[in-house]
């Protein structure tokens, strides 16, 4: 991650626009964004084991898991809890405020039993308790656009979240963006 190298790639359709990514019991999750199928690879060899259509007509955003199911967000304000052997809904949370859902709910990564999202075209990523869907935290971001070396087009936003749990740092990115950020929370 220091230098950006890609060390394996897996080439989709054109047909496919990718998106959300976890990595469970050494298995690869793959949402796509409209095209309603999750892929299932091989960990250690990238081989395709199997593709699963949506529990129902939604897309496919951001994935991230609790080292037992899969979490899955659609751009709503929820965030669907999923079997990972049949990618069927077993529950899903809703994300609000004391007053108002949260929208936009973007990119998935689970840090230390709490859901960290992304809001699209905000550049915020949000604090949420699982059990909840309260917000416990908000990182404001914004500053990191100004940081990117090549010049932003629309579209281009804050976009991506993983943990890096050897330094317990939070790894950032965007669409397109020429530079990762890693930061650490206080």
């Amino acid at each position: 991650y220091l230098t950006g190298a890609v060390e394996e790639k897996i080439d989709l359709e054109n047909n496919y626009f990718g998106e959300g990514v976890t990595v469970l019991k050494n298995k690869i999750y793959q949402l796509t964004w409209q095209e309603k199928t999750v892929f299932v690879y091989d960990a250690t060899t990238f081989k395709l084991e199997k593709s699963f259509p949506y529990f129902k007509e939604i897309e496919g955003w951001g994935l991230t898991n609790d080292g037992t199911n899969l979490y899955m967000s659609d751009g709503s304000e929820k965030i669907y809890i999923v079997n990972p052997e049949t990618f069927e809904m077993i529950d899903y949370i809703s994300v609000y405020t004391n007053s108002n859902k949260i929208e936009a709910i973007n990119e998935l990564e689970w840090i230390d039993g709490k859901i960290w999202a992304n809001l699209y075209e905000r550049d915020t990523v949000i604090k949420i308790d699982p059990k909840t869907g309260a917000i416990e935290n908000i990182l404001n971001l914004s500053d990191l656009k100004t940081k990117v070396t090549k010049p932003l087009q629309s579209g281009e936003v804050l976009n991506g979240i993983a943990h890096n749990p050897k330094n317990n740092t939070i790894l950032v990115t965007g669409k397109n963006w020429d530079k990762a950020f890693e930061i650490v929370i206080e």
